[in-house]
């Protein structure tokens, strides 16, 4: 079974590999990943610099008695799992109100919209409500912010064929924005790297996987597909303002 740490650097390497979040040293990673299970201790020191995601990790640890790279837990943050629905409203919203307030300024109300709408604390949580790109992308700012909702998202994909060094070729469905709102456009077919870990399994033509940025993290099964599906799906919906609100204002819970 693949240990949290591992699994967390399987989708936190590829924008760190860009420069956009985690150790400043963008080469530590990928060290500490190809030496195995003796760096496991350095690994989790690493994780705890991805400042985005590690306060996700340690919120559901938090609340469903867990280690915060207890391998579920950085499963439910990046793909979704049963662990996410153990995560009560109050813890969460405390949670939020602790780390984006003061951060998202005279935005704080979206967050706190998205909370009211279900959100939960999963990376597509974040990249779709948390980050200004949907506002940019609303504003005008289309190539860009589109792009970088549609990189930075876990996407799903299905494997194709080899392309040969350390590549390969999948079909996925990107992200499209009609003026309005953000939807799924049709299948293509992308060039992405295999996974960091040099212990992931192989992948080959039929497999699906996860997809962050330009990698490969991990083949994925069935189960996790519905469960990265429904959490992307749930957070594109709240960006494009169709939720359903949980409670009228988050004040009304946030202690």
């Amino acid at each position: 079974m693949t240990s949290g740490p591992a699994l967390f650097t399987r989708f936190a390497y590829p924008p760190n590999s860009l420069g956009y979040c985690g150790p400043v040293d963008t080469a530590v990673l990928g060290e500490l990943i190809a030496a195995g299970d003796e760096a496991s201790g350095e690994l989790r020191e690493a994780t705890a610099a991805f400042a985005g995601a590690w306060p996700y990790l340690q919120l559901i640890a938090r609340a469903t008695g867990h280690d915060p790279l207890d391998a579920t837990v950085v499963e439910a943050y990046w793909i979704g799992n049963h662990l996410l629905g153990q995560v009560d409203l109050l813890t969460w919203g405390n949670s939020s109100d602790d780390r984006f307030r003061s951060r998202a300024g005279w935005d704080w109300d979206k967050v706190g919209d998205a909370l009211n709408c279900g959100g939960v604390p999963n990376h597509a949580f974040h990249v779709f409500c948390v980050y200004p790109w949907v506002g940019l992308l609303r504003s005008g700012v289309v190539d860009q912010a589109l792009h970088v909702l549609d990189r930075c998202r876990i996407r799903w994909g299905r494997v194709l064929e080899n392309a040969g060094d350390g590549r390969v070729l999948a079909s996925s469905a990107p992200l499209a924005w009609d003026g309005a709102r953000l939807h799924l456009g049709g299948e293509r077919v992308e060039l992405v790297s295999v996974s960091i870990d040099p212990r992931a399994a192989a992948v080959v033509p039929g497999d699906h996987v996860a997809l962050h940025w330009d990698y490969v993290c991990d083949r994925i099964s069935a189960r996790q597909l519905a469960f990265l599906q429904r959490n992307h799906n749930l957070h594109l919906t709240i960006a494009n303002g169709h939720g359903t609100r949980l409670r009228s204002r988050l004040e009304s819970w946030v202690g």
